[in-house]
């Protein structure tokens, strides 16, 4: 056994370290995209169109950030676009009947997180698998979402309300001599500090903490960690459950820029999410991926829609673009387990 010990040990470390080469190729994708997307708009490359991708990317990386985790110990979360917008409904709801704005949030964010547990709780004690569990939950989430806002918009939440997801960080605004102000800086926007300080978070946690060594463990080998003296279904748990409050959080930045509350919000971005992390490098096999590979992908998938919005590419051609770098992306996974 103690022979044993040393070479699982070093199997384990070594995953963590996710796959560099990977991410290169990801990060010469997104040169690439940026470089192709500056000759069809001469916008595409202003400062005003770059704090847009980073409000665009900041709500997919929060999401890509949890996935990624779920997606290395071997699972999926197809729930996470449903419990965003519920988070956001019972934030707007608690704001309607006067509770302050930052409570509100915060009961959104736990409302994520318990949505993510009880996912966590389905999957490693009833046995159920990931896709079906998650699928239940989006379907829930949504129903809930729905129901509680008999379809309709949440309006009139006050400016409190607007900040997270409209202020900015060092922001110079000039008034004019005509009454109207000049924004002479826009500064950095709170989501893309938020996503900065998430990334970082997590990026501790599966690199420097107990936790994200046992998340790759269970991902690599489940026996093996189960064997170890890993609480593997803990760690399931504590996985989704991190996934869900993410969704939360996204959740929260997503209605904020709005600054309504949409029921409907948040369709097919667990898709955007799977896409962000399988791109930046994680496997859908489990055991493999990074959060600074995710957040990658997620910048690819920002400036693959920007870019093609102001190309004035439809909608259903971007559909249809982003599910070809969909398989394209898993296919390139495929062959690498391979190997």
């Amino acid at each position: 056994m103690s022979s044993k010990a040393p070479e699982q040990k070093r199997k384990f470390r070594f995953l963590p370290e996710g796959t560099s080469l990977h991410k290169l190729s990801a990060v010469a994708t997104l040169l690439v995209l940026i470089f192709a997307f500056s000759f069809t708009s001469p916008a595409f490359f202003t400062v005003n169109n770059g704090l847009t991708v980073l409000l665009q990317t900041s709500v997919i990386g929060l999401l890509a950030i949890g996935m990624t985790m779920v997606i290395i110990t071997g699972g999926i979360d197809l729930s996470v676009g449903s419990i965003l917008a519920l988070a956001g409904v019972i934030a707007g709801l608690t704001i309607k009947i006067g509770l302050p704005v930052a409570p509100a949030m915060a009961l959104g964010v736990f409302t994520g997180a318990a949505c993510g547990f009880v996912n966590g709780m389905v999957i490693a004690k009833m046995r159920i698998t990931p896709f079906v569990a998650t699928l239940g939950m989006m379907l829930i989430a949504r129903g809930i979402a729905l129901q509680l806002t008999g379809a309709a918009p949440i309006s009139r939440l006050g400016e409190a309300f607007g900040v997270l997801g409209n202020g900015a960080l060092f922001r110079i605004v000039e008034m004019q001599d005509n009454g109207f102000p000049k924004v002479i800086f826009p500064g950095i926007p709170y989501p893309a500090i938020l996503l900065l300080v998430m990334a970082v978070l997590g990026w501790y946690l599966l690199q420097k903490r107990q936790f994200g060594r046992h998340i790759f463990s269970v991902g690599s080998n489940e026996e093996a960690a189960r064997l170890s003296g890993v609480n593997v279904d803990r760690t399931k748990i504590w996985a989704y459950t991190t996934s869900g409050a993410l969704a939360g959080i996204a959740g929260m930045v997503l209605m904020s820029r709005l600054v309504t509350v949409q029921p409907n919000e948040g369709v097919m971005y667990e898709l955007d999410a799977i896409a962000a992390s399988v791109i930046g490098g994680a496997s859908l096999m489990g055991g493999v991926g990074s959060i600074s590979g995710s957040m990658i992908g997620a910048f690819i998938i920002g400036v693959l829609r920007n870019g093609l919005n102001m190309a004035g590419t439809s909608a259903f051609i971007q559909m249809i673009i982003i599910g070809i770098v969909v398989i394209g992306a898993v296919y390139i996974d495929q062959i690498r387990n391979k190997n």
